[in-house]
């Protein structure tokens, strides 16, 4: 039913240029966008834009997932961390770029969310995305280092423990700012960090420790 509309919105985001590479094409046509909304908003569930999910929170536009998972290089079977699961949509793209030998681990600080999440990776037949639910500012210690980290909320500033779970030539993604945020590129390199303002952007704010 909505196949059509996937390779449409798939044909914008290469025209605008936010698709660039064949294998960021090949998710974005493979993963199904309305099983990861609410019903309520299903039919618009392929325009680029934001849609609500609940709890004051947002599933990304189609766009700025493509631009995150272009900007972050991700390579067959790396491990990533993912801070905000929200509806699992944006981890279910990632989960195509890593394989089957890859693994994506997201944390969600609601529980309501968290389970949507499953549920919806789980009716997509995705294996490779462990959701959990706690504080994301924190990251995830237990699975660390990281490959990737990118963060789909506003930080006030970059969280310290994410760098610190970064692996050395890892790369990161992190929104600064309060509601018009700047989209902050991390690379880490022999325990330095070298960062890159990608530009602005718009995400609900991330809470926690090192959150707001």
């Amino acid at each position: 039913m909505f196949e059509e509309e996937r390779k449409q919105l798939v044909e914008l985001l290469k025209r605008e240029g936010r698709i660039k590479s064949k294998s960021v094409e090949k998710a974005f046509l493979k993963i199904p966008r309305e099983n990861f909304v609410t019903e309520r908003v299903k039919r618009l569930a392929y325009l680029d834009t934001p849609l609500e999910i609940g709890n004051g929170q947002t599933i990304s536009a189609p766009h700025m997932v493509a631009i995150m998972c272009e900007a972050l290089d991700i390579k067959k079977d790396q491990k990533i961390l993912e801070i905000g699961a929200g509806s699992g949509y944006h981890s279910a793209i990632v989960s195509e770029l890593v394989g089957k030998n890859g693994c994506v681990y997201t944390i969600e600080r609601f529980s309501n969310l968290a389970e949507f999440a499953r549920n919806n990776l789980k009716k997509t037949k995705i294996e490779n995305v462990i959701v959990k639910v706690g504080d994301g500012s924190l990251g995830l210690e237990k699975y660390s280092p990281y490959d990737r980290i990118y963060v789909t909320c506003a930080a006030p500033d970059v969280p310290q423990p994410l760098i610190n779970q970064l692996t050395d030539g890892g790369k990161m993604l992190i929104p600064v700012g309060r509601m018009f945020s700047n989209l902050v590129f991390i690379e880490k390199e022999k325990g330095n960090i070298k960062e890159k303002d990608l530009g602005g952007c718009s995400f609900v704010p991330l809470v926690g420790k090192y959150g707001f």
